[in-house]
């Protein structure tokens, strides 16, 4: 199984967040899983990547041109894919994974978890879509999500499609027993 993980390129300022990713690269080198990532040497994304490849398992980072010009690329992974630009770096990246995990990281984690939430409500993807909840990261998010139901943006079948959790049992339950919905479909105004 192929593993997008989203997450930091900065450390973040609570020790626990880099224990996370330490924790989600141990699970996914010792399950032999695959790594698919940003394929950056720094912050959390670092961390990951190094901790899968320490159990010998695969490690694929999807980078555009750009940031490898800025050499933050990581020059030990398995595979490093080029990209024309970030557009084309999250299309690799959902292509490639058969999951997808977002730990703590700024607006470019929640940018790339989003979208491929959005694409899988659309039917454009069949996987899933979890928050690695380390010390309630996403705690304000998954209100947010849950007002959405409540306001009725966001169906509560639509809403079960993706996870909140910091615990590997829940995740690979998850995973193990994910059934995707059909895709979106839509509303038309009322008239009278």
């Amino acid at each position: 199984m192929k593993i997008a993980v989203y997450c930091g390129s900065a450390f973040g300022a609570k020790k626990i967040y880099q224990e996370s990713a330490e924790k989600i690269g141990n699970w996914i080198g010792e399950k032999e899983y695959t790594l698919v990532y940003g394929g950056g040497n720094v912050g959390l994304m670092g961390v990951v990547a190094d901790t899968v490849l320490s159990h010998g398992a695969p490690a694929y980072g999807v980078m555009p041109t750009f940031l490898e010009e800025r050499e933050i690329a990581h020059r030990g992974l398995t595979r490093l894919i080029q990209t024309k630009d970030m557009y084309e770096r999250k299309k690799t990246m959902m292509e490639l994974a058969d999951a997808y995990i977002a730990l703590p990281g700024g607006p470019g984690t929640l940018e790339e978890i989003s979208e491929v939430i959005s694409l899988g409500r659309l039917g454009v993807h069949k996987n899933p879509c979890i928050f690695y909840n380390a010390d309630g990261y996403y705690e304000p998010l998954k209100a947010f999500f849950d007002e959405m139901v409540a306001a009725e943006f966001l169906t509560e079948a639509a809403r079960k499609q993706f996870l909140f959790s910091d615990s590997l049992p829940e995740i690979e339950d998850f995973i193990a027993n994910f059934k995707p919905n059909k895709p979106k479909t839509y509303q038309k105004r009322k008239t009278n």
